[in-house]
């Protein structure tokens, strides 16, 4: 059975991560996307369970508190959070575990479970590129646009925190590129990896 990792991807709202998953999925093996719990209200056509866990703030709040986040952070005045449960039964079933979560999000990811993480930033080639395939979506009014440029523009100075970069000039180019680094994330060894195989390398010596 192939071992569990952690995928991070991250990368402004329309770069076309979604699109380059689905694109490369049938060549990264077994993966589980990490659905992310949110206190929003949900949008026409998007499902509870699939889309995203549809919460109360309340509800939330107290999952904080539990300690039942991988991670979470509040963006646009709502909570976004990462439930642990599911993630811990994919890494345990040797699964990929793909998250789209924002600089923030996988700062805190790799404080926690840094030795399985593998992390890529995924961008448009320029702003200009942003800004026209945000506005060709039709998806959004004029200051939500506004304001996912601003974020862009602060998330682009992170990119060196991540250990590849995806530039999406092509859909075709970006998934090729993408299928390898998944395959690059499952050969990730953690520390106790580590350690047990060197152990296992010196035993009979």
């Amino acid at each position: 059975m192939q071992k569990g990792a952690i995928l991070v991807l991250s990368g402004p709202s329309g770069a076309g991560k979604s699109t380059i998953i689905s694109a490369a999925s049938d060549e990264i093996g077994e993966y589980y996307f990490s659905i992310s719990t949110t206190t929003r209200a949900s949008r026409q056509g998007e499902e509870d369970g699939v889309d995203y866990f549809f919460v109360t703030k309340e509800a939330f709040e107290e999952d904080i508190k539990a300690g039942n986040f991988l991670e979470y952070a509040e963006v646009h005045g709502n909570y976004y959070g990462t439930s642990l449960k599911p993630v811990r039964e994919s890494l345990n079933e040797g699964k990929l575990v793909i998250f789209d979560i924002d600089v923030q999000g996988h700062r805190l990811v790799r404080a926690k479970m840094n030795d399985i993480t593998t992390s890529v930033f995924i961008t448009p080639p320029t702003l200009e590129a942003l800004e026209t395939r945000l506005r060709a979506r039709c998806t959004d009014d004029e200051s939500v646009i506004v304001n996912r440029i601003t974020n862009a523009k602060s998330e682009i100075k992170a990119v060196g925190e991540y250990d590849f970069t995806i530039i999406n000039d092509t859909v075709d180019e970006a998934a090729k590129l993408f299928v390898i680094v998944a395959k690059a994330a499952r050969l990730k060894q953690s520390e106790e990896e580590e350690e047990k195989f060197v152990r296992q390398w010196l035993k009979n010596n």
